[in-house]
Order: C-alpha cells, then structure tokens, then sequence
C-alpha cells in the first residue's frame, strides 16, 4: 500500500516505498515476505542468479542452455510484474572491465536479463553503477537497448557524492562528483527518456547546492541504506535533519523510496505508533519484517508534510507541461481562458491598492466631491479591472468616469449591443449592466487601443498586458499606441516592469522538446509551470519598460548580455535552457510578478517562461556562464533571439523570428 493517505493529493501522487532484496527463486514467497508480511510497495529483485556466468555454461548440441532466472514467467501475472517488481540486473557486470572474458559476459548477462524483464513485463530495472568514471561501453550498450526498448525504464544507480563531502563510502576509481559520471554516460546516450537515475542516498550528504542539481534530472528512486539512519534515544531508527528535507524533497518530485540493507537498529519489530511517534513502547504486535521499522519511519516523514494548498492543487496537472505563449493581438482567447484569469484574486487586489494610492494622490482630500478622475482601462477584457476600480473609487471616496476599451466586441456582450447583435442577447446583456450598476458610470469603447480617438484625456491609464515574461504578449507596443489620450502628469499602471532569466537543468523539458524533433521547437518560448528543475543561480533582469514614455529617442528593440556564476560548491551542472520572469510596479510600492526572490504569493495568472538550447551546455565549477538576449521588432511581429557564448557559443537561436514571433 502507498505510504499513507495525506490531504490534498491526489491519488495519482501517491508515494511508494520499495525493498531492495537479494536473489530469491521463489518469487511469489519473496514478494507475499516483503509485501503482504512487510508492507512494501514493490521489491528491487535480481532477476537472474547472480552466479551465472555466459562464459563457464556449459553449451548443448543446438548452442543454447537454459538461463538461472528468478522463477518461470507464470509464476506472476504479467500486471504483478508490472507492479511490484523492478528488475535488478546482476551487479558484477563491468562492461568497461580491462578482462575481456568478463567485459563479453557483462554485455551478454545485460542484454539477457534485460530481454527477460521485457518478456516478463517489469515497468523499470535497475543497473548498476558504473565501476570507474570511464564508461564509454556501458553506456553504448545501454543505449543500444533503450533504442530497441519500447517503454521500460533503466534506472542507472549512481551514488550521491561529491568530494567536499569527504566520504568513504563508495569504491570508485578517483570519483569526486558522481554527477560528471552520470552526465557522461547520459550524454553517451543522447539524453534518452527512457534512462533516468537512482540516487544512493549515504550517511554523509553534499552541499545543498550540490544536490539541488539532481532535482532537475529525471530521478526515479532514491536508494536508502539502512546505515544512513541515526539511532535516536529510544533506539529506533530515524534520519538527520538534512536527510529529512532530502526525502521530503524526493517526495515532492514523485520520486519513489527503496530500503536498502540489513537492519541495524535493534527495535527493527517496532510498529508505526513507536517508530513514527516513539510514544508506546508497549504494543502488542507479531514478529514483523526485519525492515519494517525503516519502512515506518520513511512513512511518518510523508504523512507530516503539509497537505498541498488548493492552488497547488489546480496546479499539479500544469507541472512541467509546455504551453505556446499567448498570441493576445492575433487571437481571440476562450471564454475560459478568461474565467481562469479573473479567478486570481490576489492580482486584482494588487491593482485595487495601486488604483487607491492612485486616486488619493491625483485628488486631494478637499477636491474630493468636486474633481472628476478620468481613469481608461485599456485592454478591459470582461471587466475585472474596470470594477477594480470602481471598488478603488468607492474606498478612497474619489469621483471616477471610466472608459474600457477592448477590441474584442464579444467580449462585452454583456453590456452593450453590437449591431447585428440578436435581440435575445441584448436583453441578456442589458439585465448585467444593471446588475453591475454601470450604467451612468462606464463607457465602452469597441476598439483596439492603438487606433482609438478618444476625445478627452486621462488621468490614469490601466491595463493587465504583461506575460509571463513582462512584455512578451507586447504590452510596450500597445501601451505605446494607448499613451497618447494619457495626460502629460497622468498615471500608467503599470508603471514599469522588468523581465528576467536563470538558468536551469530541465532533463525532462529537454526531452520534451527534443521529441518533436525539429529546431522549430527548440527555438520557441514555451510558458510552463517548472517544477523538475534545478535553478542553478539567482536571476537577473533583463530588459525594463517604463510607462508612460514621451522620450524622443523611445525603442522597443532592447539586447542585453548577461553573465551568471554557479556557485562553487554546486559543482559541474547542465544547462538545459533558461527560466523568465517578470516583475511589475503598478504603483510607487504596489508591485506584482513571479520573479522567484520577490513573487506575489498565491497569484497564478502567470507561469514562468522557458527558453529551451538546442544543445545543453556543461557549465564546470567556477567558469562563467554567458547568455545574450535580443528583443527584435518587425512592421508586424516581435520576436527574442538568445545565445551562449560563453563557456562555449551556442547557436543563435529563432534567428529572424523564424520559430517563434508574437503577431502585431
């Protein structure tokens, strides 16, 4: 059974926990010991005795013999397989191995007994880690194998280690950081989908920078050994405090636990309640499974994190999910898309302070009654903005006339009538104006608001143009258009606001743009909600647009180099592309945006931005990362260009708009 029901997730995150086990024949005993008795999830097995050798088989008449696996196939349904066992190849093989007698029969036992799990239905087997840092064979057979594969995991065990750590534990030749082993091998073989990680988790742990890398790789395990657990004053086993936001991490990331190794702690009987809560020591209970008292404690440390908040919720199905960016001028957006938008809350409060602070500074207190304030939203959609500020206008006791234009006609069915409009709608629209109560306090205006005349001018300007990147859905060029029937003193919210990148490890991005195979998907700008990333240094701004503008010399064309250090400690990284950002000042201090440093908490009209490479870039410790940024305009399209140049060039990337462009 999963490790416990927890409120707020979904049953699709569930989280499970597996035992890693030795070779055993009887594989319906091995897995009623370890699931039914036990508790576990699934088991990791040796699916072939691990005393087999091709080369010492004795051969028959017809060249073949009968291979020593784990039990005949029918020993199993295919959907027990499946479900509860990976497969875990013999771990002797050395496929780089100087011997050649024991390099062929490592590259035999894995081709067999990876054809065996095939046969027998197992989702994922686990290989063994490399025995030195060359790998160059392992890892073309492995990739000749994921390349006839149709969809079986191969989960690569790799240690958790790097020298700052000054660990002992594993016995490798001149390993110093495991991740320079698994990026080897993994770009051997192209960074296929179907190879992923299993992490060793050891006593001794890296920096934190050093392993916040591996949250942007594909880990599908994390590998506990029992020797890595503590032993608290009541003798039960638990974990230090950094091992502790390890696992809740892994859990985060839908990352599965295995217990791995013999029992260590002498309370190895223990049941939840003293395990998880060291309370009683007195409970009735049967001999259990010598792991069980691991697996209990690994189940306390799930069911006490925080349930997911409701936002989170709705954002689970968006995690890592590339979404093409909006094409606001060009396209007309569902009626959903809108409701979505109008949901957020917390932005259009935002605005609501920003429009106060608005009001009480253009009107003073004792011309409050007397003065009108001209306030335009520009962009006004079904309305949010517009009763932001006849809210704004209520709070402060200010007088307001209100313009909202909006070159959508259908968008404001609901409270003017188009010609052509049927009768029946305008009735409908009619009966919500009154609803509304605007009827003597908002005119609308059906056009786009570049080419609108208007007849008088405003004192404040809003508008809710920004994307995921700031000026992305060309809020500069609308708002250059619409500042024109601003007055000379008048107020633009926004006022200003300012994109900005990071680069990020992104393996499963990557690979979801490396599958179209095409540059075309490579060169586009995608909005996603990030989640399986590494953000390998802080962010930083990249291009400013301030509103209004009246500078004669005004260009919507920016470039900007920018350069990033990883920190020393993280270690090598892959950069897979860069995040985007954006904050906003609407006004003074009122400011809003997803800038990870600075974001405006529990907003989600806005997902980051992604800027993927056509080649990932090996970043080593201490070499600057240098990445350049164009904004390009075009008579009828606005497009970015971006590049590396430094530790080595990349190609400029949607050269001329031809990928990627937002349409006038």
């Amino acid at each position: 059974m999963p490790l416990g029901k927890r409120g707020g997730w979904d049953k699709s995150e569930s989280r499970y926990c597996g035992v890693e086990t030795e070779f055993e024949d009887d594989v319906p005993r091995l897995l009623s010991f370890n699931l039914s008795s036990g508790g576990f999830d699934f088991v990791v097995a040796p699916l072939m005795d691990p005393t087999y050798r091709p080369s010492l088989m004795e051969v028959g008449n017809d060249n073949s013999h009968v291979l020593p696996v784990a039990g005949s196939d029918l020993v199993l349904s295919p959907s027990q397989w499946s479900s509860h066992v990976v497969g875990k190849i013999s771990p002797w093989i050395d496929l780089d191995s100087e011997d050649e007698i024991l390099r062929m029969d490592s590259e035999t036992t894995l081709k067999q007994e990876i054809a065996w799990a095939a046969h027998l239905s197992v989702q994922a087997c686990l290989l063994p880690s490399p025995k030195g840092a060359s790998c160059a064979n392992y890892a073309r057979c492995v990739n000749q194998i994921v390349q006839g594969q149709s969809n079986m995991q191969l989960w690569l065990r790799i240690p958790l280690l790097k020298s700052d750590d000054d660990s002992q534990e594993v016995d490798s030749d001149n390993l110093t950081d495991s991740w320079e082993l698994w990026n080897s091998f993994r770009l051997i073989c192209e960074h296929h989908s179907q190879l992923s990680l299993a992490l060793d988790i050891l006593s001794t742990l890296p920096s934190a920078n050093s392993i916040g890398r591996w949250f942007g790789e594909p880990v599908r395990a994390a590998i506990i050994h029992t020797d890595s657990f503590l032993t608290n004053a009541r003798g039960y086993p638990c974990l230090s405090k950094r091992h502790q936001k390890l696992i809740a991490g892994f859990f985060n990331h839908s990352v599965q636990i295995v217990i791995s190794g013999k029992p260590v702690h002498g309370s190895a009987g223990a049941t939840i309640g003293t395990a998880a809560n060291h309370i009683d020591e007195n409970v009735n209970s049967v001999q259990r499974h010598p792991l069980r008292s691991y697996l209990d404690y690994v189940g306390y440390l799930y069911q006490r994190m925080e349930p997911l908040s409701e936002q989170e919720r709705i954002e689970l199905g968006y995690r890592d999910f590339l979404q093409a960016p909006l094409q606001p001028l060009m396209d007309h957006l569902e009626a959903q898309t809108y409701e979505t938008f109008e949901k957020d809350s917390v932005k259009y409060m935002q605005y609501q302070r920003a429009i106060c602070k608005a009001l009480l500074d253009r009107v003073p207190d004792a011309e409050a009654s007397a003065l009108t304030t001209v306030l335009m939203v520009v962009g006004a959609g079904r309305g949010p903005l517009v009763r932001a500020s006849l809210q704004a206008a209520e709070e402060t006791g200010r007088k307001l006339e209100v313009y909202a234009v909006e070159k959508i006609q259908m968008l404001w069915s609901h409270f003017i009538l188009p010609r052509q409009a049927d009768f029946r709608l305008y009735l409908f629209k009619q009966s919500l104006v009154k609803l509304e109560g605007w009827e003597n306090a908002v005119t609308i205006v059906s056009c786009d608001m570049r080419l609108w005349n208007s007849l008088e001018k405003a004192d404040i300007l809003v508008s809710e143009l920004l994307g995921s990147f700031g000026d992305n859905e060309l809020s500069p060029e609308c708002l250059d258009g619409a500042q024109r029937f601003l007055k000379q003193d008048g107020i633009s919210i926004p006022s200003s606001y300012t994109s900005f990148i990071q680069p990020i490890t992104a393996s499963k991005l990557y690979n979801d743009v490396k599958s179209h195979k095409d540059i075309v998907h490579f060169e586009t700008a995608y909005v996603v909600k990030l989640h399986s990333i590494a953000k390998l240094a802080p962010s930083k701004s990249v291009f400013t647009f301030n509103h209004p503008d009246y500078s004669t010399k005004k260009t919507n064309q920016h470039y900007k180099k920018l350069q990033f250090v990883i920190p020393g400690d993280t270690g090598s990284a892959m950069v897979h592309g860069f995040a985007g950002y954006f904050d906003a000042t609407l006004y003074k201090d009122v400011h809003l945006g997803i800038e990870p440093s600075m974001a405006t908490p529990n907003m989600f009209s806005w997902f980051p931005i992604f800027f993927p490479l056509r080649q990932p870039i090996h970043v080593q410790p201490g070499s600057p990362l240098e990445v350049n940024f164009w904004r390009c305009c075009g008579s009828t399209k606005v497009w970015y260009e971006w590049c590396v140049t430094s530790p080595w060039p990349s190609p400029i990337h949607n050269s001329n708009g031809r990928s990627y462009w937002v349409g006038l």
